[in-house]
């Protein structure tokens, strides 16, 4: 295949690579797991209010205050522990996008050597051309020849 000018979806390498299939399926697993613990806490958390509003007409109102400021306190800190689990996950998908890079530009940079391209263009910002190859399927086979799903070692 030689031509000036390549196309890649970027989406779709990273997608459909077994690293990122399986970055994505983690990613996916560790959000619904975060999403029911929240889910659980919020039922918790909404039966404690119920119990503390119950409460509030048999105590002086000083009492009650105080345990209502406990309470939002609480609640406070919880949202910010969920939100940070919400961020690491986040972070997760990140830093795995950046090792997943970090491999794929010398292989994209030999494929463009190889075909003698000077230029790599992402697919979603070609309108139409009539000498544009897209080199998306052959950059997923040879990072998956050279990073698996990430969790051994790349092939020498």
């Amino acid at each position: 295949m030689r031509s000036p000018i390549l196309t890649i979806d970027s989406e779709r390498l990273y997608r459909e690579s077994a690293f990122g299939q399986r970055v994505l399926q983690e990613v996916e697993a560790r959000s619904a797991s975060l999403a029911e613990e929240n889910r659980t806490i919020e039922e918790q958390l909404e039966k404690e209010e119920a119990a503390l509003t119950e409460q509030r007409s048999e105590m002086e109102a000083e009492e009650f205050r105080a345990l209502a400021d406990a309470f939002d306190a609480r609640v406070q800190a919880i949202r910010r522990e969920r939100e940070a689990k919400s961020g690491d996950i986040a972070s997760e998908l990140e830093s795995n996008r950046d090792r997943f890079l970090t491999v794929a530009l010398p292989i994209l940079e030999a494929i463009m050597l190889e075909s003698g391209a000077g230029i790599v263009l992402e697919q979603r910002s070609v309108f139409i051309s009539a000498n544009a190859f897209d080199i998306t399927d052959t950059a997923i086979a040879r990072i998956n020849f050279a990073l698996g799903d990430g969790t051994e070692s790349a092939k020498d």
